[in-house]
């Protein structure tokens, strides 16, 4: 039977309910008999902007609500920012389709320097993200990170009232909000590595709501399922979530998939690098297969300083 309504549940910031008028657009686009209702949650994350995800039971937090309500049988999809996305699943619910996806990297805003390297020793940076302070410490040792948690307007406002003379965001979030013209510059991929499925947006749903996953289905893009699916196996074989700097991005080139993997200790003086290339077909294997790599090298050892 052809589904006519559908409920999406989303986070109630406005960069997650932007994400999620992208999904309801796209759907109705492709499917012009359905009706769309959004439900926003406020999630416990949410409710605890002043703490360290690591602290209150990390990125899980911005989806396990939200999961709820698929279980539950409030809303029939959801949308995620990929990189918010715990490694396992509850069972009972799928991730069929990851988006295309946009800008992966890592955006240096600030309002008085043009980038990372023009930053005068000891300036303030603020990001809240280990995977971020790890890489930045072993570029520049000399910064200032602070911690800095809100949606992005938050961040945005606290850099604007001089609390910070940079802070680093994902580009994808900014570009989603029309904020772009924030971005003074994109850091590389050797300066900051990404985290596991950063500038890719999720839809979970039921396993077994065929309906649902058939509506859902011509949203997914083959070629970034691949490639989020290979740095999601890495990331899964380490444990690694936010309570760890991990860091992970594959690419495709000539059909290859390219992936790379980063474990980095907390001041960064030690960080691990593992690369592999491969067959799309083998992603999920890829991705094993170079946090096996990294566990080698002594991965082990460094994800034990944060548990």
């Amino acid at each position: 039977m052809t589904k006519r309504h559908l409920v999406i549940a989303t986070r109630e910031s406005p960069l997650a309910l932007a994400q999620t008028e992208l999904i309801k657009s796209a759907l109705l686009k492709l499917h012009p008999h359905l009706s769309v209702d959004i439900l926003g949650i406020t999630t416990q994350a949410d409710k605890h902007l002043d703490i360290l995800l690591t602290e209150i039971g990390g990125k899980g937090l911005f989806v396990k609500e939200l999961e709820e309500a698929l279980l539950d049988g409030r809303a029939d999809i959801a949308v995620h920012s990929m990189k918010d996305v715990p490694m396992e699943l509850p069972p009972g619910l799928i991730l069929p389709v990851i988006g295309k996806r946009t800008e992966p990297r890592d955006a240096f805003v600030s309002n008085q320097y043009a980038s990372l390297a023009q930053l005068p020793a000891g300036a303030a940076v603020g990001t809240s993200s280990l995977r971020r302070q790890t890489q930045l410490r072993a570029v520049r040792s000399d910064l200032d990170l602070r911690m800095l948690r809100g949606n992005l307007n938050t961040r945005l406002k606290r850099l604007d009232q001089g609390d910070f003379d940079a802070i680093i965001l994902a580009a994808a979030g900014l570009n989603r909000l029309h904020m772009g013209g924030r971005i003074k510059a994109c850091l590389s991929t050797d300066e900051s590595l990404p985290a596991a499925g950063q500038g890719a947006l999720g839809v979970e749903c039921r396993e077994g709501d065929e309906a649902v996953i058939e509506l859902i289905a011509p949203l997914n893009d083959e070629l970034t399922y691949d490639c989020v699916t290979a740095e999601r196996a890495l990331c899964r074989r380490l444990g690694g979530g936010c309570k760890v700097p991990v860091a992970a991005f594959a690419e495709c080139h000539h059909g290859k998939l390219t992936l790379r993997g980063l474990v980095a200790n907390r001041d960064g003086t030690r960080i691990l690098r593992a690369r592999r290339e491969g067959e799309r077909e083998h992603a999920e294997s890829m991705g094993t297969r170079v946090a096996e790599e990294l566990l080698q090298q002594g991965a082990e050892r460094i994800l034990k300083e944060f548990l």
